[in-house]
Formats: C-alpha cells, sequence, structure tokens
C-alpha cells in the first residue's frame, strides 16, 4: 500500500490480488479516509479470482463498520453527535469484534448486563435498533454483503410507562415556587410547554421570530420539522413582551447560569410533589395532553398538536375522556337488548 501526501490531499494506490491485481488509485481529503477507502475496497474484493473458490469473511472489526457508517449515513441524522457517542459505548462494550463475527449470544449477554444493572427495556431497545442500523444501512450501501448478524434480537415488549399529569392547584403551586426562586425564564418556559404541549427543549429554544400572529413555531423539533400552535392573545402578549428583553435570536438566553431543568426539578421538590423516574419536565407535556382531554379535546387533533408519528402513543390519553366509558354502554352489541 501506498499512501503520500500531494497537493490536493492524500493519494492511495495500490493493487488488489497480489502483484498482478487491479490497480486502484484515488485522491482523498485525509490520510484516515484514505485508509478506509483502501480497506473498503479490499473488503469488496471478494474471491481469490477463482469463482469456484469461496470467498474470504469480512476481516473489518466493528468500529471500522460504526465509522463507514457514520460518514455514509450517521452524518445526515440530526442526532448524530448522540447516536454517534452511543454507538462507540456499545463496541466498547462489545469489545470491539470482527463485524461479520458478531454472535447472537454475545450481544445479548451484553444486552442481559444492562439490564441487570438497572438499564430500562427502551434504553436497550435503543441499542438493538442502533447497532441494526449500521449493518442494515451498510448492506443497503453495498458496503457489507452479509446481513445483520444479530438481527435474531427483537425489541422487548415495553409496559406502559405511569403517565403523571399536574392538577390544577399543583400547576398553580409550582408556577408561584417559580416566581418565589425568581426563576422566570423557567416559569414562562413551563407556561410554553402547558398551553401548547410543547417538549421543555423545543420550548426553551423558541426562537423570537417564531412569535407572530398569536402562535409560537417550534424550530428544534425531535422530527425537523416545524410545528405552530396557538395561544391566547393574553398569553401571545406576555411571550412577545418577554422577547423583546433578549439579545440573542431566541427569547430565552441560550446559555443559563444554571440548567433550567434543574431549576424546574428543584421546584417540585419544593412543591412536594412526586413524578415517576425520568418525567421531570415532561409531566408538563403530559399535562397539557391530559386536561386537554380530560376537557373534550380531539384525539387526532391532540396527535398532530403533540407531533405524534403513531396514533397508538397519543391513544394513552384516550382513557381521560368523559365519554370514555359511558361509550361502552351506548355502543356495545347488546345495547339494544338491555343485558
Amino acid at each position: 500500500m501506498t499512501i503520500k501526501k500531494v497537493k490536493e490531499g492524500w493519494k492511495v494506490d495500490f493493487r488488489v490480488g497480489g502483484a498482478n491485481g487491479k490497480r486502484y488509485r484515488k485522491t482523498c481529503k485525509s490520510k484516515a479516509e484514505a485508509e478506509r477507502y483502501q480497506k473498503f475496497v479490499e473488503a469488496q474484493h471478494t474471491t481469490t479470482g477463482k469463482p469456484w473458490e469461496p470467498k474470504p469473511s469480512d476481516p473489518r472489526r466493528l468500529s471500522e463498520l460504526a465509522q463507514l457508517w457514520k460518514d455514509h449515513a450517521g452524518l445526515k441524522l440530526k442526532d448524530f453527535d448522540a447516536r454517534s457517542r452511543k454507538l462507540d459505548n456499545i463496541i466498547d462494550s462489545l469489545g470491539n469484534p470482527v463485524a461479520s463475527q458478531l454472535k447472537p449470544e454475545t450481544f445479548n449477554a451484553y444486552l442481559s448486563s444492562k439490564l441487570k444493572n438497572g438499564r430500562s427495556k427502551a434504553t436497550v431497545n435503543k441499542d438493538i435498533v442502533m447497532l441494526g442500523a449500521v449493518y442494515n444501512n451498510l448492506k443497503k450501501l453495498g458496503i457489507i454483503d452479509y446481513e445483520n448478524p444479530v438481527g435474531i434480537i427483537k425489541k422487548m415488549k415495553l409496559d406502559h410507562r405511569e403517565l403523571t399529569f399536574l392538577s390544577l392547584s399543583e400547576i398553580s403551586k409550582l408556577l408561584k415556587i417559580l416566581d418565589d426562586m425568581g426563576e422566570h425564564d423557567t416559569r414562562l418556559i413551563s407556561e410554553i410547554c402547558l398551553n401548547t404541549g410543547a417538549r421543555w427543549g423545543e420550548a426553551e429554544n423558541l426562537n423570537k421570530k417564531m412569535i407572530r400572529e398569536n402562535k409560537l413555531t417550534f424550530t428544534s423539533t425531535k422530527n425537523g420539522k416545524n410545528r405552530s400552535i396557538p395561544v391566547s392573545e393574553s398569553f401571545f402578549t406576555c411571550i412577545k413582551k418577554y422577547s423583546t428583553n433578549s439579545k440573542s435570536n431566541y427569547t430565552f438566553n441560550p446559555e443559563p447560569p444554571r440548567s433550567r431543568m434543574d431549576v424546574f426539578a428543584d421546584a417540585i421538590k419544593l412543591a412536594k410533589i412526586e413524578l415517576p423516574a425520568g418525567q421531570n419536565t415532561h409531566v408538563l407535556r403530559h399535562t397539557f395532553a391530559s386536561h386537554f382531554i380530560i376537557n373534550g379535546g380531539n384525539i387526532l387533533s391532540l396527535m398532530r398538536i403533540l407531533d405524534h408519528s403513531d396514533i397508538s402513543i397519543t391513544m394513552r390519553y384516550a382513557h381521560l375522556a368523559k365519554d370514555h366509558f359511558i361509550d361502552a354502554i351506548k355502543f356495545n352489541p347488546l345495547k339494544e337488548s338491555g343485558q
């Protein structure tokens, strides 16, 4: 192999299959890219030159496949950095095996150890999806020629999590505590979530240009799509006035002296409100959705407001509808017979 620095970048020049094999030359932006290119080409050379000979196994380590996935697919994702870190952690925990030889039992043992150490089923499922995405995407791109070796391992069924929501009295108490703490940013972000069902990050990153026509438009959304939610005229005026004091493009200082989520957690404790593990600020979104249905809101409208991709997620709130149980009497198959 010859990789050398040239004016245009790094030039790789090599033959595959011996001295008489096909010659490959390419100029890359970096030495690392040149090395990856050579390994990629060599892996594609799957025979010894004799069609009747069996293909050699792919020798690349899982870390090499992970880098190829990052270069070809991962960088296109909005949450690339978080996924990249998660993937690196999985690879370290597995001991960076030869990717084509990873055994289902090895990966399953890793998942079981995470469960024993207190990680949730949802977290473990994310690891299954993450590793599967690497193999499946690279297979589609033709970078590997074998199926996901751990594809036999399926996601675990999740128990329905308790969706706690705040009562009207708890909402008033919480907002007053935030006022008393002098945490006006955190209070207003909380109110935005309660008025629109927005996720905390969407509300905290509200661009002040997106406050117009009595609507709040959220751009930092989970699926990358903008979402506009109308609010009352009085609340719109309050936010608009508050945002004019901001010196940046955002309604709230993007670099607060202390995490507002931590401030919110302190207020929850002071209000003596008990929440299930992991809910913290997300209770505001649950509170909006729960009261929306309790007050007679339509489940399909709620789905669009909350930006859910699947109606089954929104249906978690359906049991709160006032007519939920009355409908069982009105529409059951024996209603006419009086049974």
